[in-house]
């Protein structure tokens, strides 16, 4: 059974995807935040749907950092 060409390239193109989206996240974790910003942003604004505002928060990195003494670890307990 043959697999259709256009298939193949559906799955390698979501294969690269993954792949790429794995080493921005381990090597470069702020520009991958700053990213995640960037995109969420203006699906954030108001008057928008709420199925884009929702698509938004998932979007959007979680707010790390406690108070103004803490320098964003996350290791507070």
């Amino acid at each position: 059974m043959m697999i259709p060409l256009w298939l193949q390239y559906l799955l390698v193109a979501l294969a690269v995807l993954v792949s790429v989206a794995v080493v921005m996240r381990k090597q470069f974790p702020n520009a991958t935040r700053r990213l995640r910003i960037a995109l969420a942003l203006p699906l954030a604004r108001a008057g928008r749907p709420a199925w884009m505002r929702a698509l938004a928060r998932r979007i959007a990195p979680s707010v790390q950092g406690g108070g103004k003494d803490c320098g964003g670890c996350d290791g507070c307990g």
